[in-house]
């Protein structure tokens, strides 16, 4: 496989890959809300054929091929190997017709060429060189179609991922703010630099709107455990494993006033990203 990003190929394939394979079930449930809203935006028709970007797992893939239907197809591109083979595995149980993965960097990867649509549920923000990753993914699409994703906000603006961290405060040393676009979960919070990316690797019609929505599903404790690792007070207890002790019931204490009906959600921010290869 042709990565040209090495740093998120080892990630993703080491830690975060076999970590976020472990927690499918939970992680699809907590975020599964935002990329079926970005999904009802692409509205694919039945028969489409279907680029998904950073498939992870592949619950993005599975309804993307439920929506084409047996005469679509969806190829589901990802460069983690554990997270490809849950998504392998998943697709076989569920008897999935037309449905194909592919371990691939999608930023240099040689593509299939005249797909009506490209979609992504948070896997385009770790290019590389997202205008030349965007350009290469704009050359698998026929003339007229469509691209649409949805990607995260900035941490401030999403509390679930914000709140938990927080708790670590005092604790460890304030963590530097990340080089502005290096690639990450927060990379596209600039929406006028994702409208230049876009345009620079030669889409048109791009329309980005934000998207605010509660999100989670999970018990307390689950909860507590989804923060403990991942997202950022994950990256922080990989590096000091004995404060878990610690924030543990600091973390309950922080999220409990979000439960409801017996599950806990807090507020998310997101854009809803859409645009066109031109005809």
């Amino acid at each position: 496989m042709a990565a040209a990003n090495e740093a998120q190929e080892a990630y993703w394939n080491d830690v975060a890959g076999r970590t976020w394979a472990a927690l499918q079930d939970r992680i699809d449930r907590q975020i599964r809300p935002l990329g079926l809203a970005a999904m009802d935006r692409l509205a694919p028709a039945a028969g489409a054929t279907v680029l998904d970007i950073g498939c992870g797992c592949g619950d993005t893939s599975l309804e993307l091929a439920r929506r084409v239907g047996p005469e679509g197809e969806v190829l589901g591109l990802d460069i983690s190997a554990p997270m490809l083979e849950v998504a392998r595995r998943r697709a076989e149980a569920a008897g999935a017709e037309g449905l194909e993965f592919r371990q691939a960097d999608a930023q240099v990867a040689a593509l299939p060429g005249g797909r009506d649509a490209a979609f992504s549920r948070f896997g385009v923000m770790f290019f590389a060189d997202p205008t030349a990753a965007f350009r290469n993914l704009r050359g698998a699409l026929r003339p007229g179609g469509r691209l649409a994703f949805v990607c995260w906000r900035s941490l401030a603006e999403n509390l679930w991922m914000r709140l938990p961290a927080e708790t670590a405060a005092g604790l460890v040393p304030p963590a530097p703010p990340p080089e502005p676009g290096a690639p990450g979960p927060f990379a596209f919070a600039d929406p006028e630099r994702v409208r230049g990316i876009l345009a620079g690797a030669g889409f048109t019609g791009i329309e980005i709107t934000p998207h605010d929505e509660a999100i989670g599903g999970l018990d307390l404790d689950a909860t507590v455990e989804m923060s403990f690792r991942v997202g950022p007070l994950g990256a922080i207890l990989r590096e000091q494993p004995d404060l878990a002790p610690v924030l543990r019931e600091r973390v309950r204490e922080a999220v409990r006033p979000w439960m409801r009906h017996g599950a806990v959600y807090m507020p998310s921010a997101t854009w809803m990203v859409s645009a066109r290869n031109p005809a």
